[in-house]
């Protein structure tokens, strides 16, 4: 796609260009002037740069500028474009981060994808994690991010940490939460919750430690996405989760509903050992009386088979709970050095109340390498099974 073809394509779909900046002054006008080859719609937000940014940005008078008096981070400085867009009568924001590690003629692979999605979607740039010159650590936290984005959302992504993203405006959330580096996993996690496609789309990337200047603080920013994370998983697992499940009971008839949401015959070896695996765990945790539900929360979160996950989960049947949380406490006293001989005591409440913290210790170590187990061995059967039936089948 052509410069001029791209042109037509951002006025027609009504994209800006956002750019947050703070301290790089290297870089800017760099970005600035690959950007100018596709658009002027292009808002940038000096995030309180003390720096010669001001200055460079005097030179480019036909952009929206934005200058904050102090800087107070990414998230705030995304937000406050979005603001700006919007009032400005833009439907997308494309944001590309100032320090160079993006390619602006990149920007027609954003557009393509837009003009071939018939509804709002949100795209995120897929770098190449694995390519020569890459930060090992950038690449391990990327893979954690992504975990967690599938955990929190259901959605399978190759990248969730690349600032190059095209925003549909009109679908965001209106308020934030989080106004530094964790801000974008925020408004991602919630837009998807909101029941619009994520989606990745391939970009290039630059990582040059001459030029880029990175503003991440690794204890401080880590420690705030994983609050965050933290936060996010439980409204998962206890509102968002079961809303979704209530909204697909409320849209099928119940045949459909017990076909397609509960049964999922059709499922994968994989999904199914999965199912059996959490089922297996959640049963064996010391969540008393609430297993039942985080079942089926996390099952339907994690879209998996809830009938094969509800079903294992009730391994803590009452003939099994004298030996398992003899075996809990047991093993959480090896492991503390203290008391073992549980499985010679009668159970009790009384029992458990004194021993809780060795009990819980003990509980989920017991309940992860039954349910590894119990997973793994599953899979191993239904493969060699499904094997064996494709082998009867064909002779």
């Amino acid at each position: 796609m052509t410069p001029a073809e791209t042109r037509i394509l951002l006025k027609k779909h009504k994209i800006c260009v956002l750019i947050a900046t703070y301290n790089n002054h290297k870089t800017l006008a760099r970005v600035l002037d690959g950007v100018l080859q596709y658009t002027a719609d292009i808002i940038v937000v000096n995030d309180g740069s003390t720096d010669t940014t001001a200055s460079i940005l005097t030179q480019y008078q036909d952009i929206k500028i934005i200058s904050l008096p102090e800087n107070r981070g990414k998230g705030n400085a995304l937000s406050t474009g979005f603001t700006e867009a919007r009032i400005l009568g833009f439907n997308h924001a494309l944001t590309i981060d100032s320090d160079g590690q993006h390619y602006p003629d990149d920007i027609p692979v954003f557009v393509q994808a837009l003009e071939n999605e018939s509804i709002d979607v949100l795209l995120v740039g897929d770098r190449n994690m694995e390519q020569a010159g890459i930060p090992q650590k950038s690449s391990v936290g990327n893979r954690i991010s992504t975990f967690w984005f599938w955990f929190e959302t259901g959605i399978t992504l190759k990248d969730t940490q690349s600032g190059y993203r095209l925003y549909p405006l009109n679908k965001i959330p209106k308020k934030f939460y989080t106004p530094k580096f964790e801000f974008e996993i925020e408004i991602m996690v919630r837009t998807a919750w909101k029941g619009v496609p994520v989606k990745n789309v391939p970009v290039k990337v630059l990582y040059d430690p001459e030029e880029r200047v990175s503003h991440f603080r690794p204890f401080t920013d880590f420690v705030r996405i994983s609050i965050l994370n933290t936060v996010l998983v439980f409204i998962a697992i206890f509102y968002i989760a079961p809303r979704r499940f209530i909204r697909n009971f409320k849209k099928k008839s119940f045949k459909r509903f017990l076909k397609e949401d509960v049964l999922e015959s059709a499922g994968s070896n994989r999904k199914k050992a999965m199912s059996i695996a959490l089922g297996t765990f959640i049963g064996l945790s010391p969540f008393w009386g609430l297993q039942t539900f985080l079942t089926i929360s996390l099952a339907v979160l994690l879209k998996l088979n809830k009938v094969l996950a509800f079903a294992f989960s009730n391994v803590s049947i009452p003939p099994f709970i004298p030996l398992i949380v003899g075996g809990s406490l047991a093993i959480g006293g090896y492991l503390l050095g203290a008391e073992t001989n549980f499985m010679d005591q009668e159970f009790s409440l009384d029992l458990v109340k004194k021993h809780l913290l060795q009990y819980v210790l003990g509980s989920l170590i017991l309940a992860t390498v039954v349910s590894a187990l119990f997973g793994f061995g599953f899979y191993y059967f239904l493969e060699k099974f499904n094997s064996e039936e494709n082998d009867s089948t064909t002779s």
